[in-house]
C-alpha cells in the first residue's frame, strides 16, 4: 500500500544552498511508459546546483524538484510497461524529482543494479555514465592506445570517464587540484594526473604526443589550453563551464589541426535518444561492473534534511566520486 504523501526536498526560491529545505508532497502518478520508484537514494550533480542558482529550468512537464538519478525499487508500473516489474531493483536517468521518497521515470530510462555494486552506491551512477558515454563514446570509435584528456578527475564527471577510458584501453591523463586528488585518480586507471597548480597540462600533454579526445568541465581558457594540447584530428568535448563560457579563441588551429569542437546537455535530449543509450549502457558497460573494470565512486551520503550541506561540500569541491541524498541516511 502507497503512501498519500512524500517526503521532499524543496527550493524556496533561486539562490545559495541554504534555500534548499525538507516538504512533503502528494506522489507522482506514473504516466502510461513510466514506472514509479520509491527512492532509496539520489544523485547530486551539477546541474542540481545550477538549476538551485535559477539558471537552469526543468524541461516542459517535468518535475521542479531537483535531482536527475535515483535509485530504489519499483513500485508501480504504467499500462504500458513491460520491461520492469513491482519489486524490481533499479538505477535511473530522471529529468528532475530525484530529491524525493518516490519519483515516476521513463521505463526505458531505467537499469537494473549493476552485480556487486550496492543499492544506494548505484544511485550515482546514471547521470555520469549516460553523460560520459553518449559524449564519448557512443557511436564514437575510439581505438585502443587513444590518448584521452580528462579535466576535473576527481569528480562525478571525472571519475567516470577515467575508469571508462582505462576499461576501453585508453591512455587517459587528467588535471587535479591537489596531490591527494592526483592519487585517488591514478587509483581509478589514469595513467597521468596532472597537479594544475604545479604544472601546466598543455606542455605535460603535447610532450606526450597530444590528446585524441579531450572532456572538459572548466571552460573560461581551458577553452584555448585545450586546442593547444589537442593532436590533429582531435575530438574536444565540452559538458560544462565552471569558469565561464564567455571566451575569446583564435579558429586557425581549429581548421589546421581538423579538430572537432562539440558538447551536449543531456537532459534536453530526445526520450527516445536516452533509451538508446540506456541500452547500450546495459550491453556494452554495466557487465565491466560485474568484472571490477568499473565501480561506484559514492564520496558522501546525506540525509534529505542535510542538503544544503550536500549541495555546499559540491561547490566547494570538496569530494572525489558521488555525493548522494537519502530520504533516511
Amino acid at each position: 500500500m502507497l503512501p498519500d504523501t512524500m517526503k521532499t526536498v524543496e527550493m524556496r526560491e533561486p539562490g545559495k544552498a541554504e534555500v534548499l529545505v525538507t516538504g512533503e508532497r502528494e506522489l507522482p502518478i506514473p504516466q502510461s511508459s513510466e514506472v514509479l520508484i520509491h527512492v532509496t537514494a539520489a544523485g547530486v550533480n551539477g546541474p542540481d546546483l545550477v538549476q538551485r542558482r535559477g539558471h537552469y529550468p526543468p524541461p516542459k512537464g517535468a518535475s521542479d524538484l531537483l535531482g536527475l538519478e535515483v535509485s530504489g525499487e519499483v513500485c508501480a508500473i504504467g499500462s504500458d510497461v513491460t520491461n520492469w516489474s513491482v519489486g524490481d531493483r533499479v538505477c535511473a536517468l530522471t529529468n528532475g524529482g530525484g530529491y524525493a521518497e518516490y519519483v515516476a521515470v521513463d521505463a526505458g530510462h531505467c537499469l537494473p543494479i549493476p552485480e556487486g555494486i550496492a543499492e544506494q552506491d548505484a544511485a550515482g551512477l546514471c547521470e555520469t555514465y549516460f553523460t560520459v558515454w553518449s559524449n564519448l563514446f557512443f557511436e564514437h570509435p575510439n581505438p585502443k592506445g587513444n590518448l584521452l584528456l580528462v579535466h576535473g578527475g576527481a569528480g562525478g564527471i571525472g571519475s567516470t570517464a577515467i575508469q571508462l577510458g582505462n576499461a576501453l584501453g585508453m591512455r587517459v591523463f587528467t588535471t587535479c587540484a591537489n596531490a591527494d586528488d592526483c592519487a585517488y585518480a591514478q587509483n581509478l586507471g589514469a595513467e597521468r594526473a596532472i597537479n594544475f597548480n604545479e604544472e601546466d597540462f598543455v606542455d605535460v600533454v603535447r610532450e606526450a604526443g597530444g590528446a585524441n579526445l579531450i572532456l572538459d568541465i572548466i571552460g573560461g581558457d581551458y577553452v584555448a589550453r585545450n586546442v593547444k594540447a589537442a593532436s590533429p584530428d582531435a575530438r574536444i568535448v565540452q559538458l560544462a563551464f565552471n569558469a565561464g563560457s564567455k571566451v575569446e579563441i583564435n579558429l586557425m588551429p581549429i581548421m589546421l589541426k581538423r579538430l572537432i569542437y562539440t558538447g551536449s546537455t543531456l537532459r534536453s535530449r530526445p526520450e527516445s535518444f536516452k533509451t538508446e543509450v540506456a541500452a547500450d549502457l546495459r550491453d556494452k558497460v554495466w557487465p565491466m561492473f560485474a568484472s571490477d573494470q568499473l565501480s561506484a565512486q559514492t564520496h558522501h551520503v546525506f540525509p534529505f534534511d542535510q542538503a544544503a550541506q550536500a549541495h555546499a561540500m559540491m561547490e566547494e569541491a570538496a569530494h572525489r566520486g558521488k555525493i548522494l541524498l537519502a530520504p533516511a541516511a
